[in-house]
């Protein structure tokens, strides 16, 4: 099953979200959100039910406790485990590919490139146009070589394969990478689960 945009914000709200990973999964959904309505405009099917939630919980994960048996898995791939035992499989390889660890490896991203869906690209792609806000992939690279600087070599060599499933996202859904925008449906898509959410609580606590 695919989660709606309500469902998906539900599950990512149960989690108790600080804004800083808010506002990159929100940054990540709307980019991707953007990427598949070009598509589906030019008359290329994509599923943006799935391309939407798997950008809004993609980094789910981190989210979880650092003891969740499914943290062996690495990032990603936790993530989308956890998913898929909570009735959400279809989100699960979108999810597990999206990490930049996906392109560090030649081998793991020849494998994953070879039969890697055109929703997986969207959100593998989407992440590397966020930060907290849409940004040009050169900066969220630049960014990452700060971070981790032990991995300096291997992110250039990366980045040349990031560059590649740039040119093949955008050729697909028609735009330029300098024309990515995001499709504003987040911050007001969580506000009506908070509303909800406390209406629960206050008719619960009434009732009690």
């Amino acid at each position: 099953m695919v989660p709606s945009r309500a469902e998906a914000a539900d599950i990512l709200l149960d989690l108790d979200p600080p804004d800083w990973l808010l506002a990159h999964v929100g940054a990540v959904a709307e980019i991707a959100s953007f990427l598949a309505e070009r598509c589906a405009a030019r008359g290329i099917a994509v599923d943006r039910e799935l391309v939407e939630a798997a950008g809004l919980l993609h980094d789910i994960d981190k989210l979880l406790p650092e003891d969740d048996p499914v943290q062996e898995l690495g990032h990603g791939a936790a993530g989308a485990r956890w998913l898929s035992q909570r009735g959400y499989p279809e989100l699960a390889r979108a999810v597990a590919a999206h990490p930049i660890t996906r392109l560090l490896d030649a081998d793991r991203y020849g494998r994953w490139n070879g039969v890697a869906t055109r929703e997986e690209r969207i959100v593998a792609y989407a992440d590397k146009r966020a930060g907290q806000r849409l940004e040009a992939m050169s900066a969220r690279f630049a960014g990452w070589a700060v971070r981790y600087p032990e991995y300096r070599e291997s992110l250039a060599r990366a980045r040349a394969r990031a560059e590649r499933l740039e040119r093949e996202v955008c050729e697909t859904a028609g735009v330029s990478p300098l024309a990515v925008r995001r499709l504003r449906w987040v911050a007001p898509t969580l506000e009506a689960a908070r509303r909800r959410r406390s209406a629960e609580r206050a008719t619960a606590a009434t009732r009690a």
